[in-house]
């Protein structure tokens, strides 16, 4: 995903965005950052006085394309007499810090998804030095808490729909997951900023939105929880339409089902991964549920909201995962019947805990089970489509 701003100013930003909605957002917090401090985004890679890749760690495949574009970029601009700045930052910046100098040595700085309202000074710091390139190396990967007001630039990409993120960082330190690590704990904003930053877009002519948490049902915040700052986005004057993204299944309560269906504005769909249908696998991955509560939960989802959406993500290949487990898995996604469903390989993370077990699903069967599910799942679809 590519941001351009029709700004007349010298120094020109290229920026990549790999990974998940939480990070298109930050690119956006990026951009609005940015153009008030007077650089104009670019399109063109080739016109780009500064390039920054916006990262993801949640999967190898992820990490794998941003190490072969920062290759290319290496090959691309050695023969050149203008190079441009380069900077890694999100997920993988927070993940691998000052390593990725030695990986890629013509990275000039990395920044780390708490520190990212640091970059428009890095840049002009960088900018201004006269040593040779690459003999000043900068990295920012120690903040904690992001300032408020990165959040109220009003740089929107889409100017009908936009994401507001409600909580940075995740507590629940699921065995293969590395946001923990690269994004910190749970942090809940002010429902106050929430509902003042949807006004002002809401100013701007965009009436669709998106609420954003690693887990939103966690969300708490005095006395509001996630139920009640629902309430209160519904009574936004001017908004049409609402979602949120992505719920934790032990987090999830009959209040917000109830809320989903009384609300007019809400859209009456969830994302709720489920990850896996074996209760022994669920253990190993400290998802805190078990096979018969995710169907309880669904079977109670379905009678309360009417016609309700329901996509999940589940992981194949997981250390240990037997034929049986995979079974289970299966014959999960066969009773349920989600419209969609995200199915993915496992591979390794650092810093988790599912690091420490062996990887011992063969990758040939790996890819069976993943294609299995995907037919499973798109024969569903197409059932449901007709």
């Amino acid at each position: 995903m590519y941001f351009s701003l029709g700004l007349k100013m010298n120094k020109k930003v290229f920026i990549q965005t790999f990974g998940c909605q939480m990070n298109v957002r930050d690119t956006e917090v990026i951009c609005g950052l940015l153009e008030k401090a007077g650089y104009q985004m670019t399109e063109e890679l080739n016109h780009a006085d500064i390039i920054l890749f916006n990262t993801c760690s949640v999967r190898q495949h992820a990490e794998d394309k941003v190490w072969s574009q920062l290759g290319e970029i290496r090959k691309k601009f050695s023969c050149r007499k203008r190079i441009p700045l380069l900077g890694v930052i999100g997920c993988m910046a927070q993940n691998y810090k000052e390593e990725i100098f030695k990986r890629a040595p013509n990275v000039d700085f990395v920044v780390g998804p708490s520190d990212i309202h640091k970059i428009p000074d890095i840049i002009k710091r960088l900018s201004a030095q006269h040593y040779p390139l690459n003999a000043i190396k900068v990295w920012q990967t120690n903040g904690n808490i992001r300032p408020e007001e990165i959040y109220h630039t009003g740089f929107y990409q889409d100017k009908e729909h936009a994401y507001v993120v409600i909580s940075e960082g995740c507590s629940n330190a699921c065995s293969y997951c590395v946001v923990p690590y690269v994004r910190g704990q749970l942090r809940n904003r002010n429902y106050k900023d929430i509902l003042n930053e949807i006004k002002e877009a809401v100013d701007l002519g965009i009436n669709k939105f998106t609420l954003l948490g690693q887990n939103v049902n966690a969300y708490q915040y005095e006395d509001v929880n996630f139920v009640k700052l629902v309430e209160r986005v519904e009574r936004v004057k001017q908004l049409k339409e609402f979602s949120f993204i992505t719920s934790h299944p032990k987090d999830t309560t009959f209040d917000l089902f109830r809320v989903m269906a009384d609300c007019e504005k809400l859209k009456k769909y969830l994302h709720l991964p489920v990850q896996s249908g074996s209760d022994r696998i669920l253990r190993l991955m400290h998802r805190g549920y078990t096979r018969k509560f995710y169907l309880d939960l669904i079977n109670s989802y379905r009678k309360i909201v009417k016609g309700g959406v329901l996509t999940t993500d589940i992981i194949v290949g997981f250390p240990t995962e037997s034929r049986q487990d995979f079974e289970d898995t299966y014959d999960l996604v066969k009773k349920i019947e989600f419209d969609a469903a995200y199915i993915f390989k496992y591979s390794p993370r650092p810093h988790t805990e599912a690091q420490r077990l062996p990887d011992d699903v063969p990758k040939a069967e790996k890819e069976r089970r993943h294609r299995l599910i995907l037919e499973l799942q798109k024969n569903i679809s197409n059932k449901k489509c007709q």
